[in-house]
């Protein structure tokens, strides 16, 4: 395994392009039997430009950094800490029922 950061700073970089507080972000790097973990964190508002519709933007940057680790023999994660203060809503888990008898046709 690779202990150069490029990693990292890739997250770091793509990140604050994308946020509107670019000076909350804060990038971790940790490497243990399992890989390279780089954890991120991002002020409370940001969370939404970060995971994206339906996380479109989170799995991309882990498609991302995957190829960055393919490169350099190493399996990469990425983790997203919820922020402190958050207020999304655990969503309600729904039976199959319930969804198929929300559907209009």
């Amino acid at each position: 395994m690779t202990d150069n950061a490029q990693d990292r700073d890739f997250v770091e970089y793509i990140v604050k392009q994308i946020v509107n507080n670019p000076d909350a972000v804060k990038v971790d790097r940790k490497i243990d039997e399992m890989g390279v973990l780089i954890t991120l964190d991002v002020a409370p508002e940001d969370m939404g430009m970060v995971i994206g519709r339906e996380g479109a933007t989170a799995k991309a940057l882990r498609t991302l950094l995957r190829v960055i680790g393919a490169k350099n023999n190493a399996r990469v994660n990425l983790k997203i800490n919820e922020p402190e203060g958050s207020n999304r809503e655990p969503r309600e888990k729904k039976s199959i029922d319930e969804v198929v008898g929300d559907i209009q046709v």
